[in-house]
């Protein structure tokens, strides 16, 4: 074993999988730019850190389940004229997730809301935060079965576990008692403690319709709203346009 070898074989005993991996690159370009043992150090350190990064932000990224890429950089703020790239870039220093409050986006099918939802959950990701993704269908179906299995608080804690979670088209069916119940046990457990960003095609005042009981309605509505950034989205659909327009 030469003894390039055994310094990879000793950095890998160390879990620093990154530095071994590119030990003789990182060798030949400490010599190639005559740098010196401490700076040689720093330039290990370094590339290691952003290994470690990379590989975190995919595995993020991975669980965070989103159903597509939507980056922010690709969303029309021309087309969508009630919300400004100074509004969205204002939430990209995450003080709503370190300070434990939440985003609403209201608006009609088609304008966008999902597409920014994801956009700054990506963005949330990329900065070190967990997030989780879950259509509002899917999230109640989740918490129904934990329920039948005896086992919603441990499924409450697990999604607890997540800096942001993310409930997209909340409002679109309506819900069951149980369902209604199960998500008022979520947004409770997550008040003041986690952040959420939701996209409804509803404002509040209709909330009523589709959870059938007001007095299921307005203590989730408040929970919600009480630390919370609203933005209400109008204009036409996204999809309607691209299609009128082929």
């Amino acid at each position: 074993m030469s003894l390039l070898e055994r310094a990879e074989a000793q950095y890998r005993s160390l879990r620093l999988t990154a530095t071994a991996n590119h030990l003789a690159s990182l060798l030949a370009q400490a010599e190639a730019n005559e740098l010196s043992y401490l700076n040689f150090a720093q330039l290990l350190a370094e590339h290691e850190l952003k290994e470690r990064t990379h590989r975190r932000v995919t595995r993020h990224l991975r669980q965070a389940q989103f159903p597509s890429e939507k980056h922010l950089e690709a969303f029309d703020y021309r087309h969508q004229t009630t919300i400004s790239k100074r509004q969205v870039h204002a939430l990209l220093d995450f003080g709503f997730i370190d300070n434990r409050d939440n985003l609403v986006f209201i608006g009609p099918p088609g304008v966008g809301k999902t597409h920014l939802a994801i956009g700054i959950g990506q963005k949330a990701v990329q900065a070190g935060y967990k997030v989780l993704f879950r259509t509002a269908l899917d999230l109640v179906e989740d918490l129904e079965l934990a329920e039948m299995k005896g086992e919603l608080k441990k499924r409450l804690n697990q999604l607890s576990k997540y800096d942001v979670l993310i409930i997209d088209e909340l409002g679109y069916l309506p819900m069951t008692r149980q369902a209604r119940y199960n998500l008022f046990q979520l947004i409770n457990s997550l008040y003041e403690y986690r952040s959420v960003i939701l996209t409804t095609n509803k404002d509040f005042t209709s909330w009523g319709e589709f959870f059938h009981d007001d007095n299921v309605a307005v203590p989730i509505i408040d929970r919600i709203i009480h630390h919370s950034q609203i933005f209400m989205l109008g204009g036409e659909s996204y999809r309607l346009k691209q299609k009128s327009s082929t």
